[in-house]
């Protein structure tokens, strides 16, 4: 089962890297299976020797990137929260959707998710959930596949034509249902969220569940990120979530200075989503 490559984590850098690829090597093997790990389990997941792996977690300790638990377990320091809280690219899309997506919340009451291109994932910049929504399988900070979640197909169907056919080389499995798609599969669901303007997934795994999204358009007309509803298989038909997902999205791109010609099309939606 292999997926598109995204960035290498938790591994060692090559002999002579600088001490900086060393120290995110660290950071970046927490993951939301691996909150908090003792030295000696830093040391196996980067690879990397027990005693450099103690000089750079004390540095980390020293600035705030790392925080030390009761147990003595390492865990992520707030003042890496403090400073990715400042990417423009995540913080200024998010300042200017928020209200956009509190009212989208209100006229659904279920989930309803942000999210931007990176690298070869999409990344969830925020999330607003009502307490009895469904449970999804992301958190804000939280990474998801381009070709199974309605956010990733939405900014992969816009994305560079030449990333787009990269990513379509690669063998893909749906998740979490482990079902394996076809490039000519995905290539004709890209081609229908870029005519209708929207897309839909259907997930049964871990629980039944609907997800719609939608292009969010920037100051040049290009799509910057994705707005998406996520409610309970059953909670309510597609077309109804359509229209006040659309007219949020096309709000938000206002807001962000799209051209009125750039706001995401109207379209039609799916026959068979």
């Amino acid at each position: 089962m292999t997926n598109p490559p995204s960035v290498s984590r938790g591994r060692r850098p090559a002999q002579g890297d600088p001490v900086i690829d060393r120290a995110f090597a660290l950071l970046t093997a927490f993951n939301e299976s691996r909150r908090a790990m003792t030295l000696a389990e830093l040391s196996r997941v980067t690879d990397t020797p027990p005693s450099t792996t103690l000089r750079l977690a004390r540095r980390l300790l020293h600035w705030g990137a790392l925080e030390r638990e009761a147990d003595g377990r390492f865990v992520v320091g707030l003042r890496l929260w403090e400073v990715a809280s400042l990417a423009p690219r995540a913080h200024g899309l998010r300042t200017v959707a928020l209200p956009f997506m509190e009212d989208l919340y209100e006229a659904t009451h279920q989930h309803v998710l942000f999210a931007v291109l990176d690298g070869t994932e999409a990344l969830l910049v925020e999330r607003l959930s009502a307490r009895e929504a469904i449970d999804v399988l992301y958190r804000v900070g939280g990474r998801l596949p381009l070709h199974s979640t309605g956010v990733g197909l939405v900014l992969l169907a816009h994305a560079d034509p030449d990333f787009q056919e990269t990513y379509l080389a690669q063998p893909l499995v749906h998740e979490p249902e482990g079902v394996p798609l076809s490039s000519a599969a995905l290539r004709r669901a890209l081609a229908e969220v870029r005519r209708n303007g929207i897309a839909v997934v259907n997930r049964q795994k871990p629980r039944p569940l609907l997800a719609a999204a939608v292009p969010v358009r920037g100051a040049d007309g290009d799509v910057v990120a994705a707005l998406s509803v996520v409610v309970p298989a059953g909670h309510t038909e597609p077309r109804f979530i359509s229209p006040a997902l659309r007219a949020t999205a096309r709000a938000l791109s206002r807001g962000l200075g799209a051209p009125v010609s750039a706001a995401p099309p109207l379209g039609r939606f799916p026959d068979r989503p």
